[in-house]
C-alpha cells in the first residue's frame, strides 16, 4: 500500500539516514524531542520507532548488550511483566564502519506492560519490543533503535481512543508491513553519512 512505502529518513540534520515506512511521522513536529533521540510514531497503530545516541557503556559487553538495554528501558518505564523473546550474538555490521572499523551490533525482542506518558500502571498496554544496539566503539558511542508494538490495548490508555481498546490488529490485516519487518529495514539501513555528527570522538 502506498503509505507504506519506504523512503530514506534523513536523522540528526542528514549525518545519518535509515530507510522505513512513509507512514511513521516524525514526532518533533508534535512534540519537542530530545537532541540525542529521533523518534517516529504511527498514531493510527500506536507503533513507534525510535532511534537513539548514547555516550558507549564501556561497563556493557557486547554479548548481551542489546538485553541490557531492553531491561534497563523496561526498568526506566517502570514496566511489570518484562519478558526477554529472543536474542542475537554479536555481530559485525560491515556497512558502518569508522576508520576501517565495523560497528558491534546485538539485537532483542521483548515484551512488557507499560504506560503511556503519565498515566499510571491501571492503563499499562502490553507491547512487544525491538531493541537494535549498534556499537560504534571508534566514536565511543551506543546507539540504540527501538521499535514498539502494540499487542494489548488497555481500555484506559490514552491509546484506546485512537486505535480502540482490545488486541491490536494485525499489520498484515491492515496493510501495513510488519513491526519486525520495520524494524529490520531501519537496522539493516542505518548509515552514518557524516562522522563529524559524533564532534570530537570522530576527530
Amino acid at each position: 500500500m502506498p503509505e507504506d512505502f519506504c523512503t530514506h529518513r534523513p536523522l540528526f540534520g542528514g549525518a545519518i539516514t535509515s530507510t522505513f515506512p512513509r507512514r511513521f511521522e516524525d514526532v518533533s513536529i508534535i512534540r519537542q524531542v530530545p537532541d540525542h533521540q529521533e523518534a517516529f510514531v504511527d498514531p493510527a497503530r500506536d507503533e513507534s520507532l525510535i532511534i537513539e545516541l548514547l555516550d558507549l557503556k564501556t561497563d556493557v559487553a557486547d554479548q548481551g548488550s542489546a538485553t541490557w538495554f531492553l531491561q534497563d528501558l523496561a526498568a526506566e518505564q517502570d514496566a511489570e511483566g518484562t519478558m526477554v523473546i529472543e536474542q542475537s550474538g554479536v555481530f559485525e555490521a560491515d556497512g558502518v564502519r569508522f576508520r576501517g572499523i565495523p560497528a558491534i551490533i546485538t539485537t532483542a525482542v521483548g515484551q512488557m506492560a507499560i504506560s503511556k506518558g503519565r498515566q499510571g500502571r491501571d492503563a499499562q498496554n502490553v507491547v512487544k519490543v525491538y531493541l537494535a544496539n549498534l556499537r560504534l566503539k571508534g566514536v565511543a558511542t551506543d546507539v540504540l533503535i527501538t521499535a514498539y508494538e502494540p499487542i494489548l490495548i488497555n481500555a484506559a490508555s490514552e491509546t484506546a481512543a485512537a486505535v480502540g481498546a482490545g488486541v491490536a490488529i494485525p499489520a498484515e490485516q491492515s496493510g501495513c508491513m510488519p513491526m519486525r519487518q520495520v524494524f529490520t529495514s531501519a537496522v539493516t539501513s542505518f548509515k552514518v553519512n557524516d562522522w563529524n555528527l559524533f564532534g570530537s570522538s570522530a576527530d
